[in-house]
């Protein structure tokens, strides 16, 4: 038998080598690239190395900052409306708002309650992307800077690239409350918190992740439609759409609402307050942005390039404006300039005579003043009791926070003073018909040389009554008179009425060469029209906190002590309307009405007055040059008279004629005056002839004597 033929192992099988086995294995060639970067591979694994952890580093670091101010952020609803300071609402005597004064807040909107077109004008302003990002555009941020970098060199500086987030982040100073220890006001505070360094953009942009991780997207556009300043005082665009259009933020149109979204750019360079022009080019732009951007069709944006938004007729008017400035200086100042609450105050101001002393002004100097002239001029009207009506502090009416020359401006008042003379003489018992001697006559006084006046013709009228004195202005005879009464009681009568300034010792006291305001000086007629009572001018008629109906501070009017005796006013009254009847205030009547007045004009003409009234108001008008250059043939007879006419023609048209409360007198009555004191006894009795040859013998005595 042949044995069974057994089979190797299989793990005993040799395979044949291969060509590749037996043959060794050639050496990788490098590239010359590699081969250069070949010494620089452990650095570049070394840089690799570090960056990533680097990263990671700063990324734990910047979670930390995130979740930190994430955690310290308040709900949305407080964060709206940190103002330090408050602000005021003034409303005239309709209780029609007419101006604002300090940071004007008109309460909480919602990004999801206001108009659509606003909220979208916002968005592709501000930041087209908002509804992307996660608190920083990386994409507009770097081109930014590349923008500024061209354009600067630094590209920091400049604007653009921040998101709504960061510019929210911006407002709220990093969650920096204000600390009126750290800065001097929020002004500075507000500066400090835009200040932008490189650390400062990365504290920004930590705070923005922070804004997102804790917000919504529309809470964050909230707080940012609500906290942005947008010029004249105004502070969210609530407040800026009622102080402007005078509607609802809910309720502006897209011009409106590109006008508003404009503002946040540059709100006070913008503001339609300021250059109404500018802020329609300005949304022009923004409307472009919103048809570019799908938020308006092409015709709802030529609909609205063709119709720009304008202002409300308050904010175009700007009625008030000095006296808005007056009633905040006049008022307690915790409640006005210095308030951090929201006040409302109503005031006299009356805005139709507003408006005709504004429109008056402007009329005269654009008819009758020469092309050029740098001339001021202002005005004051009031009610009898001294309820202001209407203030002009200067020919700019669109101006806020300026010199007011009805308040502010201490000038001479000239024969302007010359009633309160001729009040204290009658109030002592003479008649308006009193001779007095217009001659030539010079009074003793401390120096070298006489006091001896002229009258402004230089010519002497001889024998004059009192009317008549007062009717042409003459100065002789009222120095005289002066002397006569005594200058205390003079003095007595213009403090009594609200001069209540330095008045002059000497003789000279009578032709006005003691300072006054015009506010004051219209004050003091006020006192003549209402029979003889002081009045004290004033505007705030009830002061209270916004959302409260209890008034904190009422005034029912300035009627004070009285001055001097009811029929002396009334006669005083009448010999003042003789002055615009026949004498030099001829150019201040007004057809229908029976007016009085006086005119005033000082030494050199450097001002000129005329102060007036009807039975119902009081006016006075002032004219000169802030650095008291004299005018050129300008009295008080003259323009300062024709303002006062445009005025009150303006004012009473329509109106029913009301008499002047005058009386025309009909018997003498002479003093027995007593030398040192001035005072009178009853000095009733004597016949018209037997009062003349008195009144002659004690005036010529005194001018005699020289005093």
């Amino acid at each position: 038998m042949v044995a069974e033929k057994r089979s190797r192992p299989a793990q005993n099988k040799r395979k044949p080598a291969t060509k590749a086995r037996r043959r060794k294995a050639a050496p990788k060639r490098r590239g010359l690239l590699a081969t250069l970067l070949w010494p620089f591979k452990w650095l570049l694994i070394l840089f690799w190395r570090i960056a990533w952890r680097g990263t990671l580093v700063v990324s734990i670091l910047v979670g930390i900052g995130v979740f930190y101010y994430a955690a310290t952020l308040p709900p949305m609803s407080e964060m709206v409306d940190a103002r330090t300071r408050g602000s005021v609402t003034l409303l005239d005597a309709r209780g029609e708002t007419f101006a604002w004064r300090g940071d004007q807040f008109g309460g909480m909107i919602r990004a999801s309650s206001i108009n659509e077109n606003l909220h979208n004008a916002v968005v592709a302003t501000e930041d087209k992307r908002f509804y992307w990002h996660f608190g920083v555009d990386f994409y507009a941020t770097g081109a930014a800077m590349v923008r500024n970098f061209r354009n600067g060199g630094n590209p920091l500086s400049g604007a653009g690239g921040s998101s709504i987030t960061q510019q929210t982040a911006k407002l709220l100073c990093f969650g920096r409350p204000f600390d009126p220890n750290t800065w001097e006001d929020e002004t500075a505070y507000e500066a400090d918190c835009r200040r932008t360094t490189l650390w400062r953009k990365v504290q920004e942009a930590v705070y923005a992740f922070a804004l997102e991780a804790r917000y919504t997207k529309e809470e964050i556009l909230t707080i940012y439609i609500n906290r942005a300043y947008l010029g004249a005082g105004s502070r969210g665009f609530e407040a800026a759409s009622q102080r402007y259009f005078g509607i609802s933020a809910a309720e502006v149109n897209p011009a409106q609402s590109a006008m508003l979204a404009g503002l946040l750019k540059a709100p006070t360079t913008y503001a339609p307050t300021r250059n109404l022009q500018v802020s329609q080019d300005r949304g022009a732009t923004i409307i472009r942005l919103m048809e570019e951007q799908g938020y308006l069709t092409s015709a709802q944006a030529a609909d609205a390039q063709a119709n720009p938004a304008t202002l409300s007729e308050a904010a175009r008017a700007r009625a008030g404006g000095y006296f808005a400035d007056w009633v905040m200086d006049s008022g307690p100042s915790f409640f006005t300039d210095g308030t951090t609450e929201d006040v409302i105050i109503r005031t006299t101001l009356d805005p139709r005579i507003q408006t005709a002393a504004e429109e008056a002004l402007v009329w005269v100097f654009e008819n009758k003043v020469r092309a050029g002239s740098e001339a001021q001029a202002a005005i004051v009207v009031m009610s009898a009791d001294g309820a202001v009506r209407a203030m002009v502090g200067g020919r700019d009416l669109t101006v806020s926070g300026a010199f007011n020359r009805a308040t502010q401006a201490l000038r001479q008042t000239g024969s302007a003073f010359k009633p309160f003379i001729y009040a204290a003489a009658l109030d002592i018992g003479m008649s308006p018909f009193d001779i007095l001697l217009d001659e030539r006559t010079c009074w003793d006084v401390p120096g070298p040389d006489d006091y001896c006046p002229a009258n402004y013709t230089n010519r002497f009228e001889g024998e004059v009554t009192m009317v008549e004195a007062l009717q042409q202005s003459l100065n002789i005879p009222a120095v005289a008179l002066s002397e006569l009464v005594g200058r205390a009681a003079v003095r007595a009568v213009a403090e009594g009425f609200g001069i209540d300034r330095d008045l002059a010792d000497g003789p000279a006291l009578a032709l006005g060469v003691s300072e006054s305001t015009l506010l004051e000086m219209t004050g003091a007629y006020a006192g003549i029209l209402n029979g003889g009572s002081a009045v004290k001018p004033y505007g705030l008629t009830e002061l209270r906190l916004a959302g409260d109906d209890t008034p904190l501070l009422e005034a029912t009017g300035g009627i004070r002590e009285r001055v001097i005796q009811e029929s002396a006013a009334r006669q005083l009254t009448w010999m003042m309307y003789q002055v615009v009847e026949g004498g030099s205030g001829r150019r201040a009547a007004v057809e229908g009405w029976e007016i009085a007045g006086k005119t005033g004009t000082t030494q050199a003409a450097r001002d000129a007055w005329f102060i007036g009234f009807s039975g119902d108001y009081v006016a006075g008008v002032w004219m000169g040059y802030d650095d008291n250059t004299p005018l050129t043939g300008v009295t008080g007879s003259g323009l300062p008279a024709d303002i006062w006419h445009e005025t009150m023609t303006r004012i009473l048209s329509g109106l029913t004629p009301t008499p002047l409360p005058m009386e025309v007198p009909t018997q003498v009555a002479v003093p027995q005056l007593q030398p040192q004191t001035g005072q009178a006894g009853d000095g009733l009795g004597y016949t018209p002839e037997e009062a003349d040859t008195i009144i002659n013998d004690l005036l010529r005595e005194l001018q005699n004597s020289g005093g």
